[in-house]
């Protein structure tokens, strides 16, 4: 059997595309920069400028590529790359407006936007200027569907082998949904469900009275479920209508958009029997309620902010999405235990969330329960079903795999972090927190805190870390 060999060609043509598309979105900070009278135009300009010219440079050269079987090696070679290329572009507008001007910093903003993990390192960033905050918060909302899924959707280039790309970019793994027979028609279909929630969301906020540029920012972070703020509190000191808004559409953008289609076309019981999301639903709900009573009986607060406070975190690093709007290392230790416990549960398959993801502990739990019965039963068979359908064995071994590799890489960089100063708590925070794409970890880099402080070493295994819970390992 021949062994598939790696197309450059392709490979480089497909990165210059997809360069292309992001200068234009450096470009999109400009009016911004504009409005505020930011002395970042010229840095933001420059930085669009360089990442098209290079695009096209690299379009160009080997335009002539075929785009007729990529495979999957090269898929998840392109996919890879993608991210790591346009991250390293990414840092243009932090370094030349000298807002970021380290590149180990400014890199790890990056890809933390882009992998819509939402750790931060920067200190003030109120002081940031506008066009680059708004590109801060532009890297997660490109992020958060997926640059492949977006340049399938809007480039019938890729149309030919973009299977590939959207297997090795959504859930590697697991067997991704299609909406429609072809695959850039579901790649449009679910870039226009978040492009609609996002617009949603953002004349909700404006509703609350926040302005357009932070209703914007935010927006991208929670459909993205990426994080990033505006402001130095996160969402502590907005009003309790605006932090329930940001719930709602937190809670929303952890969901299966596959769901969502279903939903905006009246079918509710594909919804509402979708054995994923009633788990996700439950989970969050539950951990909501028992963090309430903890809350509202061991501090001196009404049991609406209680409520609140506790729905808000659970939701928040429950999707991964990592906004907050209290310190839970100040809760009781029962309290933030299991929102570190949480950090490892994930969203919906299908979604903007990072993590573990819901699916795979459902059919790992059915799977364990399958075997505890094949013990005392063992002439039995038993298959084991997700939604009345039956489960392949193929994917049942992916899930186990998955969970080894993903506690094996938390050991691994944790140990990692602790070698490098860090105290065994917030290694293990952070590592957990990049690792699901939440953003916030514990102890010095808890909620309140950043990751400004941590070594070099630390920053760049944090910024793998990230990138590789973002292509869920496998990739």
């Amino acid at each position: 059997m021949l062994r598939s060999k790696i197309n450059f060609s392709i490979i480089f043509k497909i990165i210059g595309i997809l360069l292309i598309i992001e200068g234009f979105f450096i470009f999109l900070c400009l009016p911004f920069s504009i409005y505020y009278g930011s002395e970042d135009f010229y840095p933001i300009l420059n930085s669009g400028l360089i990442t098209v010219c290079v695009g096209l440079f690299l379009w160009f050269v080997f335009r002539n590529a075929s785009n007729k079987n990529i495979g999957k090696k090269n898929a998840y070679i392109i996919v890879t790359s993608v991210w790591l290329i346009m991250s390293v572009f990414g840092t243009l507008p932090y370094i030349l407006s000298g807002d970021i001007p380290n590149f180990t910093d400014a890199f790890f903003e990056t890809i933390s936007g882009f992998t819509t993990t939402g750790a931060s390192i920067l200190t003030d960033i109120e002081s940031v200027s506008k066009g680059v905050l708004f590109w801060r918060s532009m890297t997660h909302w490109i992020g958060g569907m997926g640059i492949i899924v977006l340049s399938i959707a809007i480039l019938p280039i890729l149309g030919v082998g973009g299977m590939q790309l959207f297997i090795a970019e959504t859930s590697p793994g697991t067997k991704p949904e299609k909406l429609h027979p072809r695959i850039k028609e579901t790649a449009q279909r679910l870039w226009g469900i978040y492009v609609l929630l996002t617009f949603l969301e953002t004349g909700f906020l404006m509703l609350g009275h926040m302005n357009l540029f932070d209703a914007l920012c935010h927006s991208f972070g929670t459909i993205a479920t990426g994080g990033f703020s505006t402001q130095n509190s996160s969402i502590a000191n907005y009003s309790s209508y605006i932090q329930y808004v940001i719930i709602f559409f937190m809670f929303l953008s952890g969901t299966n958009f596959t769901l969502h289609y279903f939903s905006l076309h009246g079918k509710f019981k594909k919804v509402f029997k979708n054995e994923e999301y009633k788990w996700y639903a439950f989970i969050l709900f539950s951990l909501s309620i028992i963090i309430t009573f903890i809350l509202f009986f061991s501090r001196d607060i009404t049991f609406e902010k209680a409520f609140r406070d506790s729905l808000f975190q659970v939701v928040s690093i429950g999707t991964c999405t990592g906004f907050a709007t209290t310190d839970y290392m100040h809760w009781p230790v029962i309290g933030y235990s299991l929102i570190f416990f949480l950090m490892f549960s994930g969203g919906s398959v299908g979604s903007t969330s990072g993590g573990i993801k819901i699916m795979r502990h459902v059919l790992l739990f059915k799977n364990i329960k399958i075997q505890i019965k094949k013990i005392l039963h063992p002439s039995a068979v038993i298959p084991l079903r997700l939604n009345d359908k039956p489960v392949s064995k193929e994917i049942v071994t992916n899930v186990i795999a998955f969970f080894i590799v993903y506690f094996i890489t938390f050991i691994i960089g944790s140990i990692i972090l602790i070698s490098s100063g860090l105290e065994l708590d917030s290694a293990m925070g952070g590592v957990a927190s990049c690792l699901g794409g939440i953003g916030p970890g514990l102890g010095s880099v808890g909620p309140v805190s950043n990751y400004a402080e941590i070594s070099i070493i630390s920053k760049w295994t944090l910024s793998v870390i990230m990138l590789l819970g973002r292509l869920e390992l496998f990739t």
